[in-house]
């Protein structure tokens, strides 16, 4: 079978306190960045501010949102699919909620543990550009 490749968007939320926003989808098991899939004729930044919108009741303009880069890392929660993400860095001022198909939200800081659950794409092209190496547990 050909793999499959998804493009999505997806933003690296940091709050005051250093912190990086981590979400997780009901009936799943791994974290990763909130984001999504673009509608069609959507560009990535507005598929990323209507799905900011969607998953956490968060309102971010436009210019909030830094372009971090684009990687290609594999789905982590489907068989066979690979993603091309373009991500964005912004602050985040204020609390979230999660919604939509989030069952959970968790916040992870610069020298926690990381967890097993990591989507790819955070622990193999993300998290080494956030923060270096040496600053893991």
């Amino acid at each position: 079978m050909t793999p499959i490749t998804l493009t999505i968007s997806a933003a690296c939320l940091i709050d005051d306190a250093g912190r990086l926003l981590l979400v997780r989808k009901r009936n799943t098991q791994a974290f990763m960045l909130p984001g999504g899939k673009a509608e069609p004729g959507e560009d990535s930044l507005s598929a990323l501010i209507r799905e900011l919108a969607e998953e956490l009741n968060l309102s971010l303009p436009a210019s909030a949102l830094r372009p971090l880069g684009q990687f290609r890392a594999a789905a982590a929660n489907e068989a066979d699919t690979w993603i091309e993400a373009s991500v964005f860095q912004a602050r985040l001022a204020h609390s979230v909620s999660a919604a939509a198909e989030l069952e959970e939200l968790r916040w992870l800081a610069p020298g926690d543990l990381l967890p097993d659950t990591l989507a790819p794409l955070l622990r193999e092209h993300v998290l080494p550009l956030l923060w270096p190496a040496d600053q893991w547990a």
